[in-house]
């Protein structure tokens, strides 16, 4: 049973709301534990999954030893700033590319996303938050994790085919 109220992303605010999040969170890739947390901040917006920004304080010593500046360029958020992209780079598997972003230099109202980085879901083996195993949010954009108490309502989450334009 979820000790979370139930949340549906058609009433998260735009422009976006920052909000700290207290409770467990697991990243692992290949066997490898790279994020152990008690606390993250979240971006909430509008059709959007939650977005779960880690303190790099809760990356493990492999965790901080495998992120690497990616090729990809920058992308820029109206609310929070501009984006570097990282890879994740494990000894002996090929890397994931562009997997996690970071808004090294925030606007100011998310200065609080300073020394985190959100993770995309779908490439990784598991994204936990409170011990529950999230899904990805759809598409190659947008990094929300789903959760049971997370709801799109009738129209779903903003991410897959056709949503591009809400």
């Amino acid at each position: 049973m979820s000790r979370h109220e139930v949340e549906n992303v058609w009433d998260y605010p735009r422009p976006p709301r920052l909000e700290r999040f207290s409770g467990g969170l697991c990243v692992a890739h290949r066997g490898v534990e790279l994020v152990r947390a008690t606390h993250a901040q979240r971006v909430l917006e509008t059709s959007h999954p939650p977005t779960y920004y880690l303190p790099l304080a809760a990356f493990t010593e492999s965790g901080i030893a495998a992120l690497r500046p990616s090729a990809r360029r920058a992308t820029a958020c109206e609310w929070k700033g501009v984006a570097s992209y990282l890879d994740l780079c494990l000894p002996g598997h090929e890397p994931l590319r562009a997997v996690a972003w970071s808004y090294p230099s925030p606007r100011p109202a998310f200065d609080a996303l300073r020394d985190h980085v959100a993770l995309y879901a779908g490439p990784l083996d598991l994204c936990e938050v409170d011990g529950e195993a999230v899904q990805r949010q759809d598409g190659d954009f947008y990094g929300g994790w789903i959760t049971s108490w997370i709801r799109g309502g009738e129209r779903g989450f903003k991410g897959g085919p056709g949503t591009w334009g809400w």
